[in-house]
């Protein structure tokens, strides 16, 4: 039961990724997300805040399931291992801003790079696309070097 709390919770948190990427982040919180498009000087950015906004309801989870053991401890538990991968997957893997795994070359991550790179072509808030982070279209799987 656990286990699928925990799964459920990790699955909903690419929705709500790619909902709060698409309608907040470029949206009404466009001013903490710009200088992700935008690159500015240093390795802070107003960006990382999100990380914090994310933070809170997986805390309030673990305190709450905790006090009273149930199931939002899991739920808890489930946000955190996706804010995890998230970190992985687009600050290590992605944008390299930890030199980890800096020689990962596979098939997933060729896709997922193609896809955000294409994320990143736009700077401004307006015309994005690919909002979603573990979860790559299918168009991006396919080589684009190779014929269809």
């Amino acid at each position: 039961m656990a286990a699928a709390i925990i799964l459920g919770t990790f699955l909903f948190m690419e929705f709500m990724a790619w909902f709060t990427h698409k309608f907040v982040m470029h949206g009404f919180l466009w001013y903490l997300h710009k200088d992700h498009h935008q690159v500015e000087p240093g390795f802070f950015e107003k960006n990382d805040a999100f990380f914090l906004i994310f933070a809170i309801p997986s805390a309030y989870c673990y305190v709450t399931g905790l006090m009273y053991d149930d199931i939002r401890l899991f739920i808890g538990i489930g946000i955190s291992v996706y804010g995890f991968a998230y970190f992985v997957v687009h600050e290590v893997i992605i944008h390299q801003r930890f030199k980890w795994f800096t020689r990962l070359n596979n098939h997933y991550v060729r896709a997922i790079k193609r896809a955000h790179k294409i994320h990143h072509k736009h700077l401004g808030k307006e015309q994005g696309e690919n909002f979603g982070m573990l979860i790559v279209p299918l168009k991006y799987w396919r080589d684009p070097n190779t014929s269809k």
